[in-house]
């Protein structure tokens, strides 16, 4: 890349990230309720992986950060394609992850994310995973708990795709707390002296 285009390389690749934010996650067409974008996503799974890099021995938290936020970027290109999707649509993410690498400085760095992303054969990237999956667990916790049954369903499915004990801690901690605990629960003076009267 010529360095006169570094500059407009880089405010294309900004760019082509806010379509994260208008890219929905399809799976809720499916659930029936909830609604949340690739870029929502990818933002809790960052701070879930950053969480689960300091709870975890010797693991590199900037690499876990980095795969995260990385993780879904091809869906700027690709879009999301559910478990549905998947059995009748190929999308090619090689060359989506290729073609914007080779517009970026970092390319090769990139790349390199995605692949050992996709490769699952570190830890780093193995709590990237289970991070995206806590993500989806969290979801489906809220909405089963907003009153969705098929959430709880979904719910058994995303338990056993997780690969780590903290992770799979965390999930059965998911499990056995209300959504709404966090605001609500032992705040009723909230409700009665909203300003703290």
């Amino acid at each position: 890349m010529k360095p006169s285009n570094v500059n407009r390389s880089l405010i294309n690749f900004f760019f082509e990230l806010g379509m994260l934010k208008k890219t929905p996650r399809s799976g809720f067409q499916f659930l029936g309720s909830g609604r949340q974008s690739v870029a929502d996503h990818s933002f809790r799974v960052a701070l879930i992986g950053y969480t689960l890099a300091r709870l975890t021995p010797e693991v590199d938290a900037f690499k876990v950060v980095c795969l995260c936020l990385f993780h879904d970027v091809p869906e700027a290109r690709m879009g999301d394609l559910n478990y549905v999707n998947k059995k009748y649509v190929r999308a090619d993410e090689n060359k989506a992850v290729g073609d914007l690498a080779e517009t970026l400085p970092f390319g090769p760095e990139y790349k390199s994310l995605l692949e050992e992303y996709r490769g699952q054969e570190t830890e780093e990237a193995r709590l990237v995973h289970d991070a995206d999956q806590l993500d989806l667990i969290l979801e489906l916790k809220e909405q089963n708990d907003l009153g969705n049954a098929y959430a709880g369903q979904w719910i058994r499915f995303a338990l056993k795709r997780l690969k780590t004990p903290i992770a799979r801690e965390l999930a059965q901690e998911t499990l056995h707390t209300d959504s709404a605990a966090w605001w609500f629960e032992g705040n009723d003076h909230w409700w009665v002296y909203p300003d703290g009267e």
